[in-house]
C-alpha cells in the first residue's frame, strides 16, 4: 500500500465556502450495505437509519482559537502562528508561517482587539518543522486568538460558532470534529426522543489531522498522541450496549479512533488503576 493509492481529484468549485443554514439541511449520501445501493437524503433524515436502544458517541471537544496574526519586531514582516499544544505556563508548541522569518531567536509582536499587544519569541525549531514559542506575558485568547479554519475554506465572513458543534464543551481542539457539525440541538432532541443513548467522549484533534503525508509508505508517517477521555460511567453504558447486543455508532473518526485505542488498551492490560479509561469492546464500532 503506498501513499498514492489514496490520491483524488477533488474540484475546488465543488468544496462549499459557506454554510448550509440550519446546520442539518446538508446533503447525506447513504449506501445500503446489503445491496451497495447509494441514495442521497438531507443529513435531518438521519434519525431514520437510527432504531431504540442504539447508542450514538459523540466528540465533545472545542476549537480553542489557536491562529495568530503579527508581525516580526525586526522588520515588521507579517506571520501566521497556529498553536498546537502548550508546553508550560506561557510556552506552546506551534506552527509558523513562513517558517524563514521565524528562526530560532526571532522576536514577533501580535496584535490583539482594544488595542492590546503580545510580545514572543522562537526558542526553539523542532525537526518537524514547528517552534517553540514564548510568550512574554498571559495568552489571552480573548484578546488575541482566532479560531482556526481549514485551509481549503477561503471565505472569511463565516461565523465561528459554525465551526464548532452544538455539544461542544471541553476546549482544546485546533481543528473541529467535522463529522458532528451537521447535527443540530433539535435534530438530537429527536434522535433522543426515539430511545437512542446520546453518549459524549472526548479527543482533542490535533496537527495530524490535517498535516500532509510526505512518505511513500503511510505505515512510516509519524503520527503524534492526542489527549482523550473517557469516563467510567460511558464506558459501562457502551459495554452494556454490546453485552445486549445493541448497535455503538461512532459520530466521527475522531470517536472511532478513540474507542478503538481504548479497546486495544484494555486488551493488552496496560489500563493502571487510577484510570478513568476503561473499555472492553472487541469489534470495532460503527461509524456514522
Amino acid at each position: 500500500m503506498k501513499t498514492a493509492d489514496f490520491d483524488y481529484k477533488l474540484p475546488q468549485e465543488l468544496i462549499a465556502q459557506s454554510p448550509l443554514e440550519p446546520r442539518d439541511h446538508s446533503r447525506l449520501m447513504i449506501m445500503d450495505r446489503k445491496n451497495g445501493r447509494i441514495s442521497h437524503r438531507k443529513f435531518y433524515d438521519v434519525s431514520e437509519y437510527l432504531d431504540r436502544g442504539d447508542v450514538l458517541v459523540f466528540n465533545d471537544s472545542r476549537v480553542i482559537p489557536a491562529r495568530m496574526f503579527g508581525s516580526t519586531v525586526d522588520r515588521g514582516s507579517r506571520v501566521e502562528l497556529l498553536l498546537l499544544s502548550q508546553i508550560s505556563p506561557n510556552v506552546w508548541k506551534t506552527l509558523v508561517k513562513p517558517g524563514r522569518r521565524m528562526r530560532k531567536g526571532t522576536k514577533f509582536l501580535v496584535n490583539g482587539t482594544d488595542g492590546k499587544q503580545l510580545i514572543g519569541r522562537i526558542r526553539e525549531q523542532y525537526l518537524d518543522g514547528s517552534r517553540k514559542v514564548e510568550f512574554e506575558s498571559e495568552l489571552n485568547f480573548e484578546y488575541f486568538g482566532s479560531v482556526p479554519l481549514p485551509p481549503y475554506i477561503h471565505e472569511t465572513m463565516v461565523p465561528t460558532d459554525r465551526y464548532q458543534t452544538v455539544y461542544a464543551q471541553k476546549e482544546g481542539s485546533i481543528a473541529a470534529p467535522t463529522a458532528g457539525l451537521h447535527f443540530t440541538k433539535n435534530l438530537l432532541n429527536r434522535i433522543s426522543a426515539k430511545g437512542v443513548s446520546l453518549e459524549f467522549v472526548t479527543l482533542h484533534v490535533g496537527w495530524d489531522s490535517f498535516r500532509p503525508l510526505k512518505t511513500n509508505d503511510p505505515s512510516e508517517h509519524r503520527m503524534h498522541s492526542e489527549y482523550w477521555e473517557l469516563s467510567r460511567d460511558v464506558c459501562n453504558r457502551i459495554n452494556l450496549a454490546k453485552t445486549e447486543g445493541r448497535r455503538v455508532i461512532s459520530v466521527g473518526t475522531t470517536v472511532v479512533r478513540l474507542l478503538e485505542n481504548a479497546a486495544r488498551i484494555n486488551l493488552n492490560s496496560l489500563v493502571s488503576q487510577h484510570s478513568t479509561m476503561r473499555l472492553q469492546i472487541v469489534k470495532p464500532a460503527s461509524t456514522l
